[in-house]
């Protein structure tokens, strides 16, 4: 064991499994650092031999576990491999120099205030705890479970209500698209709207999957099991939205092949067909700000099933099978009817009244006789 000093605080340094542990005692007591070095080497003893077979899994740093972890996740979930990574980099960031032993329940939930502190969603904190409990393995199940008991495991997060935009919302969006720079967006968003194409599939969309001879589309992997390999016919609307981004895409790289992207890397304009672009995030935006209008990429979808269901030329499993569902609650979860709709619907049951006005509703409760 070494003591030393930087400044006017005392440093301990010593030898553990063959790491060197070096650390300030935050004290300009000499005393207090020899004491701060026992407790810390009680500590790395304790937790060293807390699971004999996996002593030196233990004393690896959160960064290291980190490092391990996303090797094999993107081998084994390529697909969401970049979302994980993400999570990861924010909690090493908070806590990758800290030995695993050395997180535990009140780690956790530090952790949390530290990122809410920093204006994370408490959805975003969820998922970063999520996988820094994985990273722990058996270690991490432990402080699960007392989380739990004390209901801290996960923070409340705000309800998100989904909203299907408005027949003038769509059309000031598509015009908006029209007039990006970004040559992906309008077929992009229109692919939203009149198909119901999530964000992911359609970053992963390949040409060997659009027939544009025949006006269908066949989703590649996606996010749920009845999602994938799905397929959606083209309207007269979508496909001129195809043919018109085919015809840029020829003129752009010469020819279109079978794996490559429908939508390619490259910013602020595609570069490699090879690769599918990462976001639509920035243009989106734009969008929105020129529309007018306010909701999130995903309400293009809850727009899609909503028009579906209002139609009433759709049955739930002709829905289903668009969207990709398989549930009744799903369906339910996303078709939201907008006001005017039920609203015409109820008024369809007055009597001497139109559907949709307030004429004919009775002012007062009729009186019960007995």
């Amino acid at each position: 064991m070494a003591l030393f000093k930087r400044g006017d605080v005392w440093w301990y340094e010593f030898i553990f499994a063959g790491r060197r542990i070096r650390e300030s005692s935050k004290s300009t007591r000499k005393t207090i650092a020899t004491e701060a070095e026992k407790k810390h080497r009680l500590e790395l003893e304790k937790g060293f031999n807390g699971i004999e077979d996996k002593r030196a899994q233990r004393i690896r740093t959160i960064q290291e576990l980190s490092n391990e972890f996303l090797e094999d996740y993107k081998l084994r979930h390529p697909q969401s491999a970049t979302f994980a990574s993400y999570a990861l980099q924010h909690v090493c960031k908070v806590l990758g120099r800290r030995e695993s032993f050395d997180i535990n329940e009140e780690a956790v939930k530090q952790y949390q205030m530290t990122r809410l502190k920093a204006k994370a969603s408490p959805k975003s904190i969820n998922e970063e705890v999520g996988f820094l409990l994985r990273l722990l393995d058996e270690q991490g199940d432990f402080i699960r479970v007392r989380l739990k008991k004390q209901n801290a495991l996960k923070l409340k997060q705000s309800r998100q209500i989904a909203k299907a935009f408005t027949p003038e919302d769509k059309a000031a969006m598509l015009a908006a698209a029209k007039k990006r720079r970004s040559p992906a967006i309008y077929p992009a968003l229109m692919l939203a709207l009149h198909a119901g194409v999530r964000d992911a599939e359609l970053r992963g969309l390949q040409w060997d999957r659009v027939d544009l001879e025949r006006a269908f589309l066949t989703v590649g992997k996606s996010k749920t099991e009845a999602g994938e390999g799905r397929t959606i016919p083209l309207n007269g609307d979508l496909l001129k939205a195809l043919k018109d981004h085919a015809a840029w895409y020829l003129d752009k790289f010469g020819e279109t092949r079978g794996e490559w992207f429908v939508f390619p890397f490259g910013k602020p304009q595609p570069t490699d067909p090879t690769r599918g672009t990462t976001t639509f995030k920035t243009v989106w935006a734009g969008v929105k700000k020129d529309a007018g209008v306010t909701g999130r990429w995903h309400d293009n979808r809850h727009t899609f099933i909503t028009d579906l269901a209002e139609s009433g030329k759709a049955s739930d499993e002709t829905i289903r099978d668009l969207a990709g569902h398989v549930s009744k609650e799903m369906l339910k979860h996303y078709s939201h009817i907008r006001m005017a709709a039920k609203r015409e619907a109820v008024g369809a049951l007055m009597v001497g009244g139109n559907p949709g006005s307030s004429v004919g509703v009775p002012t007062n409760s009729p009186t019960v006789v007995n």
